[in-house]
């Protein structure tokens, strides 16, 4: 009897489990479950592809107002998710850093400033995107951008915009005093002294002077037309205790002793610079192509007054202009470097970057569209602006860029503000750079 109960209950079930109605059920059921994961996992799979981008907010408007929505509409299987920074590059490029050493960054694609390639690629931060692009495809960007995307000989950045820096003048005054635009230092202080007396203008020439990164982009450009350089990025050999190094200095300590440049310049930064220029008050501008547009509005007093050319040198050298711009590039950590490499080829396409352009005035990175005829009639200056980019200079692309700007940055706005001899300046700034680099110059 202790065994009866129990074999009858199992004889029942197998006979309710056997029933053919019963039976049928459960045969279904079997059969669906891998069906149902089957389709779930489908679904899965077709839902679009997030591609996580940050940039600053300025740089951000003209790809909201239509680039991501076209580059969405054209890709439904990929979502652009683009997240605005702070409006300084330099706080930009510190989420990005600060991402990367946690070692989980959410970004897809990498927005980068010209002077980021070598940091992020020795740090093993981006993928290497050599053997994704054709050579004849990197040959209709222009060869100093693409230049700025490699790192030890790889690949790393496409660039999307370029920007150079440049001289403004006012060819109006010049044209009326028959005074020829400059071509060399010597001539650039004598056209703002012929000026100035004729009391046309109250200062001749302006430029960026305050310790940023921005006193370091226009010094390269004096530097270059003294026949000198910083650091040479395949030696590392640093010249900033050589004779042109000093001679591009007193150029500008000149400018302020002479009264050309006025006291305060060594506190300018780019809009400080642009504004006075723009009032009317100043006859030559060291800036980037964003400053034309804002010269040319309606209500600029110099509207239609001015002209560019490329930075002055010397009788021996010609002048440089210093190369910005920005990129983009894949980041290593990725888990969509396909969908990454898709959009990133869409937006560097000429149709695109010409959109960009004709909507915020961005310089082109594509040689041909310098010349394109509907660019050309809203921006008249590009043909000049690609002499100009030709003569571009890089700064060093090493992967201590960061640290050797901040020296160069210090020791040269104490030269210029007189708390150190020049000299004393240019030698301390260049053992420094040497430590830091562990080579002798």
């Amino acid at each position: 009897m202790l065994y009866k109960q129990p074999l009858h209950n199992l004889r029942a079930k197998i006979e309710e489990f056997w029933q053919p109605k019963r039976l049928w059920r459960r045969v279904i059921a079997l059969i669906s479950c891998p069906i149902v994961t089957l389709w779930a996992w489908i679904a899965f799979s077709q839902q679009p592809v997030t591609l996580n981008l940050l940039m600053t907010t300025p740089d951000a408007q003209p790809w909201k107002q239509g680039s991501i929505a076209d580059f969405e509409r054209k890709h439904p299987n990929i979502r652009i998710n683009l997240i605005e920074g702070p409006n300084a590059a330099n706080l930009v490029e510190d989420l990005y850093t600060a991402s990367f050493l946690l070692g989980d960054s959410p970004y897809d694609m990498v927005n980068m400033d010209v002077v980021w390639t070598s940091k992020f690629a020795a740090a093993g931060w981006l993928l290497d995107i050599s053997n994704r692009i054709a050579p004849e495809e990197l040959a209709a960007f222009s060869p100093r951008d693409i230049e700025a995307g490699k790192y030890a000989g790889k690949l790393y950045r496409i660039p999307i915009r370029s920007d150079v820096g440049m001289l403004y003048y006012r060819e109006d005054l010049l044209s009326a005093a028959g005074i020829k635009p400059p071509a060399t230092f010597a001539d650039l202080i004598a056209a703002s002294q012929n000026l100035q007396r004729s009391g046309k203008v109250s200062w001749g020439y302006v430029w960026q002077g305050r310790q940023y990164e921005g006193l370091v982009a226009m010094f390269v450009e004096v530097l270059q037309g003294f026949g000198g350089f910083w650091v040479k990025p395949d030696t590392l050999e640093v010249g900033l205790d050589r004779p042109e190094t000093l001679r591009a200095i007193a150029f500008l300590r000149d400018t302020i002793q002479m009264g050309v440049s006025p006291p305060g310049v060594t506190t300018y930064q780019e809009e400080e610079t642009r504004r006075l220029f723009q009032s009317g008050r100043v006859a030559f501008l060291r800036s980037w192509p964003y400053a034309w547009p804002l010269a040319n509005q309606p209500d600029s007093p110099i509207k239609g007054k001015i002209a560019i050319k490329p930075m002055v040198g010397t009788l021996e050298q010609n002048g440089g202009a210093c190369l910005g711009g920005w990129g983009l590039g894949i980041a290593k950590s990725s888990k969509h470097p396909e969908e990454a490499w898709e959009a990133i080829r869409y937006f560097t396409s000429p149709d695109v970057q010409k959109q960009l352009i004709l909507q915020a005035g961005y310089v082109p990175s594509r040689k041909a569209l310098f010349a394109d005829p509907e660019i050309v009639a809203k921006y008249p200056h590009y043909p000049k602006l690609l002499e100009v980019s030709q003569n571009a200079v890089l700064r060093p692309p090493i992967a201590q860029y960061a640290q050797v700007s901040d020296i160069l940055q210090r020791y040269l706005s104490a030269a210029l503000t007189n708390r150190l001899p020049p000299d004393r300046a240019m030698q301390a700034a260049a053992s420094e750079t040497r430590r830091l680099l562990s080579v002798k110059g």
